[in-house]
């Protein structure tokens, strides 16, 4: 008997919503817990190297091996519960949970593109921003929380294991709505990262341009005057302005989608190069914040939708996705980003800039290629 379909926004919805939120406790308390109990620097930026790398390399791993099945999918998400619990038993060890790190990011990179593409299957396009707003909600939410309510480190991990069940129960449960077992249907065109290479290129560095934004917005702007309290509030403009974005954009998402790409990215340009130009103006950095309703939500939906589109093989393609941008090019972005803070401070968001515009140029001949090509 099928479930019935009256459900499934409210469980994608709550699904986003705890999936986020682990992403939150994950990316911004994990930290100060590790160097709290004894970790250096570069411990711990080994340590949040090792889900982004995981990330990138599964997908090749599954175009070797075919598909991505539910079984992998219902796997990956009792890995991501077991993992938040072994980080208990392995914290003292840095090998050891580096070991579970890396468990962790493999688990995690598998759950988000297959429930993305379960929700692009059964829901309309127009629709999934509304349902994927839930999960800014929970990432924002847990995060004025926990910095309101946290006081030993060790209770971020009793969150992380908390929210990881509430993953679990919530990606199980959606599990029986997936009824395209078989990776490939008969819409879209084969998998192939060489025949929309240019595509890919731009994926990657508009995520690379983000790593300045990333990892060193906050000492950016406090470097230049503004406050650490300002600077949050900066931080949560910019979630808002994406939760707007995430629920009025479906009439968007009817039109031209490589379009919508190429607008995107162009914004990109325009934000960092708002930051760099005038980075002590809070007007400025409020303005420049404003766009991540478009930097991020938009494009974002566009992508996964685009992707979805193009590609058979759509939890593949997916995968893909999540891959090359938000794992190699994450973890090169913050990499960049260090060593340009290092050596020219000043000049961090006019080189995003640059990389963003060397993105604008790929997606461009991307549809210069597809539209000469097919």
């Amino acid at each position: 008997m099928n479930p019935p379909l009256l459900r499934l926004p409210l469980l994608l919805g709550l699904f986003y919503l705890s999936y986020f939120a682990l992403v939150g406790v994950y990316i911004i308390f994990l930290p100060k817990m590790l160097a709290a109990s004894g970790y250096s620097a570069a411990e711990i930026g080994a340590v949040f190297a090792a889900s982004p790398t995981m990330r990138f390399l599964l997908p090749f791993l599954f175009r070797r091996l075919g598909s991505v099945s539910r079984r992998i999918y219902l796997g990956a998400l009792l890995g991501t519960f077991a993992s938040a619990l072994l980080f208990f038993a392995t914290l003292q060890n840095f090998a050891a949970f580096f070991a579970a790190n890396l468990l962790y990011g493999a688990a995690m990179g598998v759950i988000l593109p297959y429930v993305d593409t379960l929700a692009l299957q059964t829901i309309r396009k127009e629709r999934y921003g509304r349902v994927r707003l839930w999960g800014s909600l929970g990432f924002m939410g847990i995060a004025l929380w926990l910095g309101h309510v946290l006081e030993t480190p060790l209770q971020s991990l009793l969150y992380l294991a908390g929210l990881a069940a509430l993953t679990l129960l919530t990606g199980w449960m959606l599990a029986p709505y997936d009824h395209a077992e078989e990776e490939t249907t008969e819409h879209g065109e084969g998998f192939s990262l060489l025949r929309h290479w240019a595509f890919w290129l731009s994926a990657f560095l508009l995520q690379l341009s983000f790593g300045g934004f990333y990892n060193f917005f906050t000492i950016y702007e406090t470097a230049h005057g503004i406050s650490l309290e300002m600077t949050s509030w900066l931080w949560s403009f910019g979630v808002l302005c994406e939760i707007a974005m995430l629920y009025w954009q479906g009439p968007l998402l009817r039109r031209d989608l490589l379009g919508l790409l190429e607008f995107a990215v162009a914004t990109t340009v325009l934000r960092w190069g708002i930051l760099w130009l005038w980075p002590d103006s809070l007007p400025a950095a409020f303005i420049a914040q404003s766009l991540h309703a478009v930097n991020f939500a938009l494009y974002y939906s566009a992508a996964i939708a685009y992707i979805f589109e193009l590609y058979r093989q759509k939890k593949l393609a997916q995968q893909f996705f999540l891959g090359i941008t938000f794992g190699l090019g994450g973890s090169l972005g913050a990499l960049l980003a260090g060593w340009i803070y290092e050596w020219a401070p000043r000049e961090l968001f006019l080189v995003e800039a640059f990389v963003a515009l060397a993105a604008w140029l790929a997606i461009r001949l991307h549809r210069y290629r597809k539209a000469r090509h097919g």
